[in-house]
């Protein structure tokens, strides 16, 4: 049966465990892969006093990204965009309101920094004039909501 020895990971890995976690894994694993890789050092003291203290200030790092994109957020959840279409006597569209039309409502309104994959739209096609609400996907699974409010065009 082949020796194991402790180390302690410098990446989340999946099969073993999280950053600071002190694992036994086998020697040829941790000499052959985990190692040269960087993934993870030979679990002493030291280092594992190092990985915690680098632990620490990521965590303080992702507070203040995400405090800031709380305050994203909040600006986002502010906005109300008016999209004008043409339409029929009924209030259907002559077409629909897609994501590129979101985001040139967005962009008008000074907002350059939302990408059509972070928007998600409602589950059925915007072919009708009325309020509906588009989700905004921020980093840190934060998500702001938009007011989307389609008028026919005069």
């Amino acid at each position: 049966m082949g020796s194991t020895v402790e180390v302690v990971l410098k990446e989340n890995l999946k099969h073993l465990g999280s950053i600071g976690d002190v694992v036994r894994v086998r020697r040829g694993y941790a000499r052959n892969l985990l190692l040269p890789r960087g993934l993870a050092v030979v679990a002493s003291r030291g280092n594992v006093r190092q990985i915690e203290h680098e632990k620490a200030i990521q965590a303080q790092r992702i507070a203040k990204l995400r405090e800031e994109q709380e305050t994203v957020v909040a600006a986002l959840a502010k906005i109300t965009l008016m999209v004008a279409k043409e339409a029929g006597d009924d209030g259907k569209l002559f077409g629909s309101v897609t994501s590129n039309n979101v985001l040139d409502g967005l962009k008008a309104k000074g907002v350059e920094d939302v990408d059509k994959k972070q928007l998600v739209m409602p589950d059925q096609i915007i072919k009708e004039v009325g309020s509906y609400e588009v989700g905004v996907k921020l980093p840190y699974g934060l998500t702001a909501t938009i007011k989307l409010e389609v008028k026919t065009r005069a």
